[in-house]
């Protein structure tokens, strides 16, 4: 009986303390003029209940609060913007103190000179450089033929195996990128370089905590790896003195035609920003279009159909070209049905540079504001039968276009790499349709959040077409 009234009194105690513990750490923001909101625990916030409860933690607090309210989430005081007017507002005024917010960790692990870190006169200069590699021509001219052949190779000998496409989706999009930064050592510095890559993708959405067995410790770990690994690279460019035609070799230009020179440390960070952004929604929306047109046969039937028709026009070994490319308005719409329905990217961040204020409250220098997007994608009002996959409803003319299609961000800081983007998954979903007939093995679970992902991988057994 002693023993358990001690245990009691333990438990008691422990309570009171935790219970002491919140309501200080709610005192400390109880400041006038703050949006509504909880911000749970010191130091850790309430991340932990944002990660694994995602939407609905959201949906929770939008209930009790509205569509604006304050949080601590991913190391930092957040306030969380849920409505869509204000959303809009947010991106198109980065002039006005409105900078990218990004998570520490995302911003060591990725490099100080990466296009999400930078604002102003730097950011228009990284951009610049940016846009000159991925521009029309490029990918006309250079990066499409490149991607052409990756994917046709990549997507041959699947016939009879039972795949992980998972798996397959992730090695496409980091080897396809790879190859149109550096064409010529794609192949010699892939076996190092992948595994580095993929634990230095896992630091950038973790807790800033430099502890041994931790994803940023083993994501920052990754990012010294290839650092080396990209250094090495460009010294022997340098030593060479050969032309390259990819994107290395452009950005390491030194003619006075090339007006957005970039010191080697620059240069790496934007290798590093060119893989990580392009990885995870090429990878991730091309595994869920495989999903998706696996569970939807007349989807599948009509891509089929766009899809043959551009290769009856061809020789069995003549590439997609880029009027090929544009004649793909199915498929284009597939990739956006896609990318809504499945939410790849739940929304963006901005950080506040001075105090300022926003839907009548003011929001303190140095907040982050969490620009959530994900509600937007399931809208009826927007979308109509919004939980349904129909490509269909992409193939009315100006839906692109429209103030809320936020898929791909939006303002000055909309997604460099869309085009590009689309590109590569065109040509992936061109390859597989017209090769290969498929089937689910396993009926694997898929979790939407904080990262779109099958945790035991999602298995297809392959056939030919």
């Amino acid at each position: 009986m002693g023993v358990l009234m001690v245990i009691f009194g333990v438990f008691v105690m422990v309570l009171c303390m935790c219970t002491a513990v919140l309501r200080w750490n709610e005192m400390r923001y109880r400041k006038k003029g703050l949006p509504p909101g909880t911000m749970g625990w010191p130091v850790f916030g309430e991340t932990t209940e944002f990660l694994k409860q995602g939407p609905n933690f959201m949906k929770n607090q939008r209930a009790r609060y509205g569509s604006f309210f304050k949080s601590h989430i991913l190391g930092c005081p957040t306030v969380v913007s849920m409505d869509p007017e204000l959303n809009r507002y947010i991106l198109m005024n980065e002039a006005k103190g409105l900078v990218p917010g990004y998570p520490q960790s995302m911003l060591d692990i990725l490099g100080k000179c990466n296009i999400a870190a930078v604002h102003g006169s730097t950011h228009k200069q990284m951009r610049g450089a940016l846009l000159a590699l991925i521009s029309p021509t490029m990918i006309r001219q250079q990066l499409l033929p490149k991607i052409d052949e990756f994917m046709r190779a990549f997507l041959s000998n699947w016939d009879n195996q039972v795949i992980d496409i998972q798996d397959r989706t992730k090695e496409m999009a980091f080897l396809s990128s790879l190859k149109q930064i550096a064409s010529a050592e794609s192949s010699s510095v892939a076996q190092q370089f992948m595994p580095e890559f993929f634990k230095l993708v896992l630091g950038t959405l973790s807790l800033h905590i430099d502890l041994p067995g931790t994803n940023y410790r083993r994501g920052f770990q990754a990012r010294q790896n290839i650092l080396k690994i990209l250094g090495q690279l460009i010294e022997k460019r340098r030593d060479s003195e050969e032309s390259h035609k990819d994107m290395l070799g452009y950005l390491m230009r030194n003619d006075d035609n090339n007006r957005h020179k970039l010191s080697d440390d620059e240069i790496i960070d934007q290798i590093i920003t060119i893989l990580y952004s392009g990885y995870e929604t090429v990878s991730t929306t091309s595994m869920m279009a495989v999903k998706y047109l696996h569970d939807h046969p007349t989807v599948l039937e009509e891509l089929r159909k766009e899809h043959m028709g551009i290769r009856e026009r061809k020789r069995a070994d003549e590439p997609i070209e880029w009027n090929d490319l544009k004649s793909m308005r199915f498929t284009r719409a597939v990739i956006f049905e896609t990318s809504r329905l499945a939410t790849i990217v739940n929304g963006v961040l901005r950080k506040t540079t001075q105090d300022m204020e926003l839907n009548g409250y003011v929001i303190p220098k140095g907040w982050r504001i969490y620009v959530y997007t994900r509600e937007i994608n399931y809208d009826p009002f927007l979308y109509p039968d919004p939980l349904a996959f129909n490509p269909w409803r992409w193939m009315v003319k100006g839906l692109e276009s429209q103030n809320y299609f936020l898929i791909f961000g939006g303002g000055t800081r909309q997604c460099p790499g869309k085009e590009l983007g689309i590109a590569e998954i065109s040509t992936f979903l061109h390859y597989f349709v017209t090769r290969y007939r498929w089937e689910e093995v396993g009926g694997e679970k898929l979790m939407k959040f904080p990262r779109v992902e099958a945790p035991n991988g999602l298995h297809i057994r392959v056939s030919s077409y």
